[in-house]
């Protein structure tokens, strides 16, 4: 029988504990992403580049010289963050990454923006213990100011999610949905 590792787990859904004898593995890498984002969120500079090169050992890997964020921003994990090129992340967003949030090329996120890829669940019993599922913002997609996308979600390709909306299911490609819960509101030609 294979072991798998809690990191695994933790991205394919299962429901993990708060005294599963491994959670300290994904403890250590979360009290990293609170150094990272310390670091890069006390950055005294305008230079892209050096953003840039803290928010790379945040996800652990070189984002592409076209990504361009303003922080503050804030990760609960951070090495679950796969970036596309020409991406932009607006001011004071909020990525909770344990379930894996892929944002593709061209995508847009707007100022306070929360990606969401962790849950509880419901019976109160194990509340304590946490789900997570990935988000995946596809090529050309815009999420706008104070939008939150919860876990499991896929926004398709150039597709709006408006200001301010709660998304819990999936955005058709070229759609623009808002409220909340976001609900369709048109096609975009």
């Amino acid at each position: 029988m294979k072991v798998v590792d809690i990191f695994t787990r933790d991205r394919s859904g299962e429901t993990i504990q708060l005294d599963d004898p491994d959670y300290h593995k994904l403890f250590a890498v979360i009290q990293k992403a609170i150094r990272t984002t310390a670091k890069l969120n006390n950055l005294v500079t305008d230079s892209r580049e050096e953003i840039n090169t803290v928010f790379s050992e945040l996800i652990g890997k070189k984002v592409d010289d076209t990504f361009f964020m303003i922080p503050p921003f804030h990760s609960d994990f951070g090495e679950n963050i796969q970036i596309g090129k020409n991406v932009f992340v607006n001011h004071a967003c909020t990525f909770m990454d344990r379930g894996g949030i892929t944002l593709e090329d061209n995508v847009l996120i707007g100022p306070k923006v929360n990606l969401i890829t962790t849950n509880h669940p419901i019976n109160p019993a194990e509340r304590r213990a946490t789900i997570s599922q990935p988000i995946v913002i596809k090529k050309g997609a815009w999420i706008g100011v104070g939008a939150t996308i919860l876990p499991g979600v896929t926004v398709g390709e150039n597709s709006i999610v408006a200001a301010g909306a709660v998304v819990s299911k999936d955005v058709p490609d070229n759609s623009i949905v808002g409220g909340v819960p976001a609900k369709f509101i048109k096609s975009i030609n």
